[in-house]
């Protein structure tokens, strides 16, 4: 019984410490507005951990990862210029050898859509990178829907 006690402690902290190792920096939200009965705008939120930096979709080559957004064409709606971002944060970053331009605590990207129909589901996915000052994590993909009425 003892033997068995000592297992299942072994297990449950085993368990417990992976689980404390699984970073999740910034979380994902979405809204849309209606701005007219043809026309809407879609806000795509992040929230960064503090500490943490989420990239620009503007970064260049031999950088960090931009976040990246992808919209698969859909009959309900189209896509109306590009998505546009607020002024970044841009600092030299030794770990890259270049300014990059990145975001910290929160940012919404904003995306204009023209409607087909009264009501469209806009799915899409983001990539992304985040780094603080000692460790970058690997680039992730969230995939997502916003369902606009």
């Amino acid at each position: 019984m003892r033997k068995l006690l000592t297992a299942l402690c072994l297990v449950s902290l085993s368990y417990f410490s992976a689980q404390s190792q699984i970073l999740k920096p910034v979380t994902w939200s979405y809204a849309a507005k209606k701005t007219t009965p043809t026309t809407a705008t879609l806000y795509i939120k992040a929230t960064i951990d503090n500490g943490w930096h989420l990239y620009s979709q503007y970064v260049k080559d031999g950088g960090p990862v931009k976040t990246t957004f992808s919209f698969p064409a859909a009959k309900g709606y189209s896509l109306v210029g590009k998505l546009t971002e607020p002024k970044p944060i841009t600092k030299y970053e030794s770990t890259f050898g270049m300014d990059v331009s990145y975001f910290e605590k929160s940012v919404i990207f904003q995306q204009k859509i023209k409607l087909n129909a009264k009501t469209a589901t806009v799915k899409g996915k983001v990539e992304f990178m985040v780094c603080n000052d000692k460790q970058c994590l690997p680039p992730e993909e969230v995939e997502f829907n916003i369902a606009v009425k």
